[in-house]
């Protein structure tokens, strides 16, 4: 099956989970993603807002806040094609950016490099066990991670339903280490 065609698959599968189990499958993979080693010991974090369907991760922000780590957000620049990051003292800086996903402001002193990071929460469409990931398509994330000299901790979050026997990859693809979902953790020996 075809990336394009999986990918709306998966959606819709993620779309069809009740707004309620969404919101408690959201809190146990919180409560995992929140005992991981390299999350606790991580002092500057990347993080997504989710939107839509995604796993809920406002929980995993204001727990990064609470915790005094530093919390750095992707802003899609289109121009670029690339995500710059900005850090954010509260939730609530963020506004709807790239298909109104929540992006924090541009403000060139919150800019934080990619070397600074310590942890990095990966979103996707859907993911297997070998660590493979399916994206938006946009390629931003692959082009993000492919520019690593020094790996940071790299980890996803998903809803059961959104873990597949396979998932379709090419070279370039960043593979997924860790996968948090509302069931398990997935560790992937390299």
């Amino acid at each position: 099956m075809n990336k394009s065609l999986l990918r709306k698959e998966i959606i819709k599968k993620r779309d069809s989970i009740k707004p309620e189990l969404r919101r408690d499958k959201s809190r146990l993979i919180q409560k995992r993603l929140t005992v991981l080693k390299e999350y606790r010991e991580a002092k500057t974090v990347l993080l997504f807002a989710s939107f839509d369907s995604e796993v809920d991760t406002s929980g995993i922000i204001d727990d990064a806040l609470q915790r005094g780590k530093r919390v750095v957000l992707p802003k899609v620049d289109t121009e670029e094609k690339r995500l710059a990051l900005y850090s954010i003292k509260t939730r609530t800086e963020l506004k709807p950016g790239f298909k109104g996903i929540p992006e924090p402001d541009s403000l060139p002193e919150r800019e934080v490099s990619l070397e600074e990071i310590d942890f990095i929460l990966v979103p996707g469409v859907a993911f297997d066990e070998n660590g493979g990931r399916l994206g938006y398509g946009g390629g931003y994330y692959d082009k993000l991670l492919g520019g690593l000299n020094r790996k940071p901790h790299l980890v996803a979050v998903a809803f059961e339903e959104q873990i597949l026997e396979k998932v379709p990859v090419s070279n370039h693809d960043i593979r997924i280490p860790k996968i948090v979902t509302d069931q398990r953790i997935i560790e992937i020996n390299k």
